[in-house]
Order: C-alpha cells, then structure tokens, then sequence
C-alpha cells in the first residue's frame, strides 16, 4: 500500500492493532450524547417461542437505522484535526455509509461512500441526504477495498473500513455495554456477522463482564465465509454472495476482527433467507418493530435453537438495523413463509 494513503489506522494484516474493553469503555465516553440509547425490548411471544428468556437490543432504533453509527462517529471522532478536514472514505452496501456520511455531516468531515450499484435504493439516498458523495461498484466485478484505497490515495483522504478497524470495532461494542447494563446477566448472546464489527465489539464487551457467557455469531447461509473461517483456523475468501440479508453479503471477516473472533466467539451459525422473512414478520406483526432481514440474523438463528436453552434462559440478541426499502418490505411481510 502506498504511504501516502491516509488511514484511521492501519488496515493491513502485520499491525493488528487490538482493542479492549478501555477502548469500547472509551468510546461510550465519546459517544456520550450522541448516539442514541437504544431500547432493550422483550416479549412473551418470543420467549415462547425461543423456550428462553429473550432481550433483544433494538439498534434499529439508532441514528441511521443501524448500530453502524457508532463505529462510524467515534472513528471519524478519533481523527486528527487535519485528517478531518481533508475527509474521509469508505466502502459499504448500506448502513456505514449512512453512517459515515451522517457522523461526517455532526464533524464537519465530508465524505465519499462507495456502494454497490444494487445496494438497497433508501440506503443509497439516505447516504446522500446526509452529505454522502456516492460512487457506484459492481459488487460482483469490481473489488471495493481496491478502489477505496485507490480513491483514499488520489484524494488525501483518510479511509475508514466498514468493520477492519479498532475504532469502528471499539464503537459497534458499546451497544453490548447498554444491552449488560439493562439484562445485567446473559447466558447467551447472539449477533448478526457480516464483517465481524459488531460481533468482535460485542464479543469484548460482553466476555469482559460475563466470563462465562456463550457468544454466537449469525452469518446468511449463502454467505458463511466466518463460520469457515472459525474451523479453518484462518480468514477464508468466499465469491460475494446472494442473500436478502444485504447488510452481511461480505466475502471474508476483517484482519482485525478474526483474532477477536477465534479468541472470544463459541460458535458462528447461519439463518436462510426464508427463517429471516419469518422473522422479520414476526417483529413487525407481534412486537410492531421494523427490523432489516440483516438485523433478524440473530433473532433467527435464536428461534431455530430452541432445544438449546434448555438451562440457559436469559439470552440477548442485536438487532442490527432497521433500513429496508418499503416496497421489499411490504413484498416481505405478504409472501408466504415455511421457516
């Protein structure tokens, strides 16, 4: 990589630099008035349904839509004076663009997104209503990261990954420090895995306070290059794949995340589009939430272990996000479903 590439911090494989706890304690400090505190919702219905205790942290409810605004504002935050005034870059199918673009627009920091040309239409204008300058990629052609460091060197501008990074790692975690401080204890905490920010935050924060907790990763079952990655013992690249779950069509963990994950997650399952239609019905017609098909992951994936809570009754669950356009909404909530 050119050095004259501007990052948040190195991206690259031989310097992993690490976060922990004091970073995500840190960046709650940061995001202090800012973010917003999400709610933490429960119901009998689920419950049931689970055969456990379920307390889901509504992140759909955050600034953007999504949990993404955390990372995104205390990464942009953390920059020097001069690395905001040139701006920044970054590459995303949806919610850390609005992210970026939106915690650039509260810093005065303007902002370039690159985004999939098939990205979902309210992601894409939501990001340029909130300042975003978007660039348009073939997901399927072109390599994001490629052109982001490109466009990061052309420019001057300082790139900042969607997942691949302490701070935006330090800052998805904090949504895991408010979920421990209203459950207070947690056998089981499910998350939605694409590529692995909020997971490997989550992970942090939530092994920090609860030794003993079982921490599980939810990935699209078209897209399961993490649950690969896990027994491979290595990052394992995957073709990008197709799933409704857009928010979590990676094709491989971050450098950073993966150490994160290999040390702290139990186990990293998968949910088909079908079981997060069902569940996305489930929120909007028994608990009346908008929840994306990418923030149903981990709800999902709860639903379908039922046998195996047996013992283990207080689980979490992040809801990652709620941006869906509506028309696939209203298809979603009317077609048929045999999860």
């Amino acid at each position: 990589m050119p050095s004259s590439i501007q990052l948040a911090a190195s991206t690259e494989p031989d310097d992993l630099a690490r976060p922990g706890i004091d970073d995500v304690v840190a960046a709650a400090a940061r995001l202090q008035g800012v973010a917003h505190r999400t709610p933490v919702l429960t119901s009998r219905t689920a419950d049931k349904k689970a055969g456990a205790q379920l307390f889901f942290k509504c992140e759909n409810f955050q600034r953007g839509g999504a949990f993404k605004f955390r990372g995104a504002y205390n990464a942009i935050a953390a920059l020097t004076d001069e690395q905001r005034r040139r701006g920044v870059v970054t590459y995303s199918s949806g919610n850390h663009a609005q992210a970026v673009a939106y915690a650039g627009k509260l810093l005065g920091t303007s902002t370039t997104i690159i985004m999939p040309k098939d990205a979902p239409a309210l992601k894409i204008r939501a990001t340029q209503e909130y300042g975003g300058q978007v660039q348009f990629y073939d997901r399927y052609t072109e390599n994001r990261e490629e052109i982001g460091r490109r466009l990061a060197q052309e420019r001057g501008l300082t790139l900042i990954p969607p997942y691949d990074h302490p701070d935006v790692i330090a800052g998805q975690g904090t949504a895991m420090l408010e979920l421990l401080d209203e459950a207070q204890h947690l056998d089981v905490l499910y998350v939605p895995l694409g590529g692995g920010g909020l997971l490997a935050g989550s992970a942090i924060a939530a092994r920090a306070h609860l030794p003993n907790i079982r921490i599980i990763g939810v990935e699209p079952e078209a897209g399961n290059d993490g649950q690969q990655s896990l027994k491979a013992g290595k990052i394992i690249h995957i073709p990008a794949p197709k799933s409704i779950a857009d928010g979590a069509v990676v094709t491989h963990v971050g450098h950073h995340n993966f150490p994160i994950l290999q040390d702290l997650v139990d186990d990293i399952v998968t949910a088909s589009d079908a079981e997060l239609v069902a569940t996305l019905r489930f929120f909007a017609e028994r608990m009346k939430i908008v929840v994306e098909p990418t923030g149903c992951l981990g709800a999902a994936a709860a639903f379908a272990s039922v046998n195996q809570h047996r013992g283990q009754q207080r689980v979490g669950i992040i809801l990652s996000g709620g941006n869906v356009d509506l028309e696939r909404y209203s298809k979603f909530l009317t077609e048929s479903s045999h999860a």
